[in-house]
């Protein structure tokens, strides 16, 4: 299986990708919608950033108590439940007059129920494909999440022109009530992964999985730079305005751009050389928004900066071919709310940074940049401890000492 014709040939393929460009339909007119009134109404750029990327903190806090569920809750329904809690919080969003501290609950209590089921999908993908298609099927989804951003902060942005904000909300709402439907008829109900006491079975996972040197510099590479770059695109707002939907729209294009390139032109060699190049490249042309360019030249280095969140990809690679089967879910899962979380911190620390250097573009440029040097120094930091999970080294002993589904 290695052509897009022999993975969309698979039925339940076909359903997880449409329903993929649907959630993130949904979760670009909503972001965008929810950070449009926080801006509007307290001018900052911390709560606006958070707005739009801080709900996985909540999901942060919930993994360490229900991330298992991913491997001991059945797919599907896990998957359709997150799907209609989201239309149902769109729908809720849309109440005109509702104030952003209600906004920020409801954002929470999303985030909580999401993370009950983070690595319900990527794990269902794992075990829906062979080994070998496993990464280009990744990379497909990705392109569905870029593409989606295209469309669903490009139509935003456009629609903001026309619509309210709150009219936004009722198109998020109708994508992702589209997506729990089609996620309910199109997928097979397949067993659960495990069995076990969730909460117990969460903190021994995790506490293996992050103990392990293999593994605990794969997800710290997976979660902090590309949080800290999260972090410059949460100011988008605070530095474009009303024009921050193209940002978005370009930066998504490039990640597009990467995730095609990596995962269906490149073999697993040349992928797994390139996670530190990659993992460079998201963060250097962040540095030039010091000089606050013109949009023009920002659209082409938010562009350029996102073809290296493809990053992900040979790093997911490795992370899969290090961990056992019964714990796949909650090990991605991990990955997920991890990477979710550092995003929405890096959105909390960019908009503190922009707030302390003052008001307007050229504030929100620079805190940018230092955004980017930060980036920079984690990923140097991680270089050495990235070499024991390189593709051809040996694994350590204690990457399959995992408790399994009777524990």
């Amino acid at each position: 299986m290695r052509t897009y014709r022999d993975l969309f040939a698979v039925a339940e393929f076909r359903v997880l990708f449409v329903s993929q460009c649907l959630t993130m339909v949904a979760a670009a007119t909503a972001g965008l919608a929810l950070g449009t009134i926080v801006h509007r109404e307290t001018g900052s750029a911390v709560l606006t950033g958070l707005s739009m990327f801080g709900g996985p903190i909540a999901a942060l806090v919930a993994s360490a108590f229900w991330l298992s569920a991913s491997d001991l809750v059945r797919p599907r329904r896990a998957l359709v439940t997150v799907a209609s809690v989201i239309a149902v919080a769109d729908l809720v969003q849309a109440v005109p007059g509702m104030p952003w501290p209600a906004r920020f609950g409801l954002l929470a209590a999303v985030w909580l129920v999401m993370s009950t089921a983070a690595g319900a999908g990527v794990a269902y993908l794992a075990d829906l494909l062979p080994h070998e298609a496993f990464v280009l099927g990744r990379a497909t989804l990705n392109i569905a999440v870029g593409s989606m951003q295209i469309v669903g902060y490009g139509l935003g942005g456009l629609l903001l022109v026309a619509l309210s904000p709150q009219g936004l909300f009722l198109v998020a709402a109708a994508s992702a009530a589209a997506a729990a439907v089609l996620l309910r008829l199109g997928l097979a109900d397949r067993e659960a992964r495990a069995t076990g006491p969730v909460v117990r079975r969460t903190r021994e996972v995790n506490r293996r999985l992050l103990g392990s040197p293999v593994l605990r510099p794969l997800y710290l590479s997976s979660w902090v730079p590309n949080g800290l770059i999260v972090g410059c695109e949460a100011l988008y707002i605070p530095f474009a305005g009303e024009r921050a939907g193209f940002l978005f729209a370009t930066t998504a294009a490039g990640m597009l751009l990467g995730d095609v390139v990596v995962g269906r032109f490149l073999g697993p060699d040349t992928r797994d050389r390139l996670v530190n190049p990659l993992r460079f490249l998201l963060a250097a042309p962040f540095l030039l928004f010091w000089f606050d360019p013109h949009l023009g030249i920002a659209l082409a280095l938010g562009f350029v900066a996102a073809i290296g969140y493809a990053d992900s990809l040979p790093l997911q690679e490795r992370l899969l071919d290090r961990i056992p089967e019964d714990v796949r879910g909650q090990a991605m899962g991990l990955r997920s709310t991890g990477l979710s979380a550092g995003q929405a911190l890096g959105a909390l620390v960019a908009g503190a940074t922009a707030d302390l250097l003052g008001i307007g573009s050229e504030s929100a440029g620079r805190a940018m940049a230092v955004m980017a040097v930060l980036s920079l120094l984690v990923s140097l930091a991680l270089v050495p401890g990235l070499r024991r999970s390189r593709r051809h080294a040996p694994a350590a002993p204690e990457d399959a000492s995992y408790p399994t589904s009777a524990s």
